[in-house]
């Protein structure tokens, strides 16, 4: 006999996905809420769940959870001797994290996590384009300082070992005089961020997973050794990032109503946290970045991909922004532990 409960809302997002939620968003009886086809709010965000130090050999690690998106990141440092970064400058302290590469993002999309990642091919074009925009706000953000990846040196009051003639020419440069300290090597953080399972809004959640993990994160306290030239570390009392900032990353698409044969009247809504099948029907998003530790907000970067429809009067509103702050105090308290 058949069932009298009747088909889900699953079932009916995925036989037809356009008009049901055209229908959830824009309902004909006036008493009844828009909501998403999963039932939630337009401004509704999926919880957050985040634990950290979930892996034991990285420097630092984090699992983040939004909905049915997984993420975990590791950090891991190495390091690399000054004398073998080719445009190395002694004078250079404004911008050695990004001309020396010292932060390198990687993110992997596995297989099983979405049926749309296949084994065995090549990095996809949104792996490669979520490394990007990862690499560039955590440069923008200045979320990681350069001094806490500098590993000094004392310079000796004799003159060094003839066969360094590189670190000799770098300090040099630099006027460091016998007995002065130098930067002799640097830490390179390398972030591997892997998608466990994907059901949309990657770059939120891979944000939130590496600034997790890099809050998590604690060097080795490290030295260089001039007569044996390399640099030797310690794992006593490791050191954490002095990492101050807690920028959030809050990402909403746009749903015009199109493909579908019920008239929307060019009206269009704002779907925050969007889900894997909500994307797909959407082809325009903005992101916006905020830190909201103080008591005013502070933005630090907006991004906006495809479509039309965003004016820049509408994405500096007072409710989109609103909508940023409750994101970030949700991740900040899941991140940190703490009511914020």
């Amino acid at each position: 006999m058949a069932s009298n409960a009747g088909l889900s809302r699953a079932t009916f997002a995925k036989l037809s996905p356009h008009p049901y939620l055209l229908a959830n968003l824009d309902p004909l009886d006036d008493n009844v809420q828009p909501a998403r086809s999963n039932g939630r709010a337009p401004d509704e965000v999926r919880p957050t769940t985040i634990n950290l130090s979930s892996l034991s050999h990285p420097h630092g690690s984090s699992l983040v959870r939004m909905g049915d998106t997984t993420v975990i990141c590791g950090i891991r440092g190495e390091t690399i001797l000054t004398r073998d970064i080719p445009n190395h400058r002694a004078s250079n302290t404004d911008s050695e994290l990004k001309d020396y590469d010292l932060l390198v993002p990687n993110i992997e999309l596995a297989t099983g996590s979405a049926p749309q990642f296949l084994p065995g091919g090549p990095p996809t074009t949104l792996a490669q384009t979520l490394s990007t925009r990862i690499y560039s706000l955590l440069h923008g953000s200045q979320l990681v300082q350069s001094e806490d990846l500098r590993i000094w040196h004392t310079r000796p009051s004799e003159s060094l070992v003839a066969d360094d003639d590189k670190m000799d020419e770098d300090i040099e440069d630099a006027g460091v005089q016998d007995g002065e300290a130098y930067v002799a090597a640097y830490w390179v953080l390398y972030i591997d961020i892997f998608f466990i399972s994907f059901d949309g809004n990657p770059f939120d959640a891979a944000w939130a997973a590496t600034l997790a993990a890099l809050r998590d994160t604690k060097i080795p306290k490290a030295r260089y050794d001039a007569d044996r030239e390399m640099v030797l570390c310690t794992r006593k009392d490791p050191k954490p990032l002095s990492i101050t900032s807690m920028p959030v990353a809050c990402t909403a698409v746009v749903f015009t109503g199109k493909e579908t044969d019920r008239p929307s009247d060019g009206k269009f809504w704002l779907l925050v946290d969007p889900d894997r099948l909500e994307e797909s029907l959407c082809d325009e998003s903005v992101t916006i970045v905020v830190d909201c530790q103080e008591r005013d907000t502070r933005i630090l970067s907006m991004s906006k991909h495809g479509g039309v429809v965003l004016s820049p009067k509408l994405l500096k509103s007072k409710g989109f922004i609103e909508w940023a702050n409750a994101r970030w105090k949700g991740v900040a308290s899941a991140i940190t532990g703490n009511q914020v």
